[in-house]
């Protein structure tokens, strides 16, 4: 294994576990560092299916006593059924949108220019839905109904397209559903479960030929830091929203998508070679 692969693969794993369950685009992260590296094509996409599976693996262990407690209580406890129920719901819209266009948001909408778009659209929506008097009607995820749980499904599809960021739209979505700032994040965090690992299910599976054995060390320190990273990020985000809003990730989106966008204007970075 090359110093500079693994270096790659530290980079991009820290990188990853860091932005997935924070409101600023994983995905778009991942685009604009990686080019930036040159860490494109093949291994990149099958590199990327391991560390996002590493992400949501903190989310369970994180979650763990939630998890056991709702697998169990299923036979037997309404408030288990509701709440797997409602998850079922919210991952449904996601799946029907990202198997049917798939392909063609992959080729045309993965690029630098499209992530710092959407990271500003995205910025300016969160400071947006933060200046409005937020009126809930469920403290905790337990009290959601099928219909906020549809709610943020469909929400959850913006972040389909690059740099928008599958955390900050389900939880600016559900924010502006009537959602407390904790039902929202912890929905989120619990979505972000089957829809993680059904995507890396299904791209694992479609792209099994990009798994080579020679990439296993890379791939292993990739997975190991994501894993790590993403634990800090997720317990760091439950504190952080007991007393501050969402603001600074506004306003981190901007400068980013702003940054990006004009290195890309004056030609200091040829962002349009990035490989889709």
């Amino acid at each position: 294994m090359e110093l500079w692969s693994a270096v790659q693969a530290f980079v991009l794993g820290v990188v990853e576990g860091l932005t997935e369950f924070l409101p600023v685009s994983s995905t778009g992260h991942q685009i604009v560092v990686a080019d930036l590296m040159g860490f494109v094509g093949d291994r990149a996409q099958a590199f990327n299916i391991i560390i996002q599976l590493a992400a949501i693996l903190a989310v369970v262990w994180e979650f763990r006593d939630k998890i056991r407690g709702v697998l169990c209580g299923l036979p037997r406890e309404r408030r288990a059924q509701k709440f797997s129920l409602n998850l079922l719901i919210a991952f449904a819209p996601a799946v029907v949108l990202g198997v049917a266009f798939s392909k063609q948001i992959h080729h045309y909408l993965f690029n630098p220019i499209t992530v710092a778009t959407a990271l500003l659209i995205g910025g300016l929506v969160i400071l947006w839905a933060e200046k409005r008097q937020h009126r809930t009607h469920a403290d905790t995820v337990d009290d959601m109904s099928w219909r906020d749980a549809l709610k943020v499904g469909c929400a959850q599809c913006l972040a389909l397209i690059p740099g928008t960021s599958r955390s900050g739209a389900t939880i600016i979505g559900g924010l502006l559903f009537g959602l407390s700032r904790q039902a929202a994040t912890e929905f989120s965090f619990f979505l972000a479960m089957p829809t993680m690992v059904g995507a890396a299910v299904y791209s694992g599976y479609k792209y099994r030929e990009l798994f080579q054995p020679s990439d296993l060390p890379v791939f292993a320190i990739g997975f190991v830091t994501s894993f790590i990273f993403a634990m800090i990020a997720v317990r760091g985000l439950l504190k952080f929203i007991a007393s501050h809003s969402y603001v600074v990730f506004a306003w981190y989106r901007i400068a980013f998508g702003l940054l990006i966008l004009i290195t890309w204007k004056f030609g200091l970075i040829d962002w349009s070679s990035a490989a889709p």
